[in-house]
């Protein structure tokens, strides 16, 4: 049982990579978490997103950092072998919800997440009158 819970503590340190690095508009960290070849999926503002991982570092480096009401939490991780999946929850990254659901492979000893599929969930209200 150990060793599913040091996979468990593996994966959820790559996950909290991307929320440091989501966090803090810190793109290296988010490239220790991502697979190099990763891309992004997901719909928002009636567009749909299909881009490499990489053109999301770039618009993490030019958008402000997310405020105070930022938040997130790990919903759930599933683990076979070396494949696992992880969704997280996003409160108010600037000013919109998210669920998201990365795809995650073990190479060479290392988890990375090859797959962030988004969802908006909401907007956060602002206290603007």
């Amino acid at each position: 049982m150990s060793d599913r819970m040091d996979e468990l503590d593996a994966i959820t340190a790559v996950v909290q990579m991307y929320v440091d690095g989501a966090a803090k508009a810190d793109v290296g960290r988010l490239k220790e978490a991502f697979h190099e070849s990763a891309r992004m999926f997901g719909n928002e503002d009636d567009e749909s997103e299909d881009m490499p991982i990489s053109e999301f570092f770039e618009e993490v480096a030019t958008t402000p950092v997310p405020g105070l009401g930022f938040r997130s939490r790990i919903m759930s991780i599933d683990v076979v072998e070396d494949a696992a999946v992880a969704v997280l929850a996003e409160d108010d990254y600037l000013g919109v919800d998210y669920v998201n659901f990365f795809s995650l492979i073990k190479i060479d000893g290392t988890w990375k997440i090859v797959t962030k599929l988004f969802a908006v969930t909401g907007q956060t209200p602002t206290d603007e009158a």
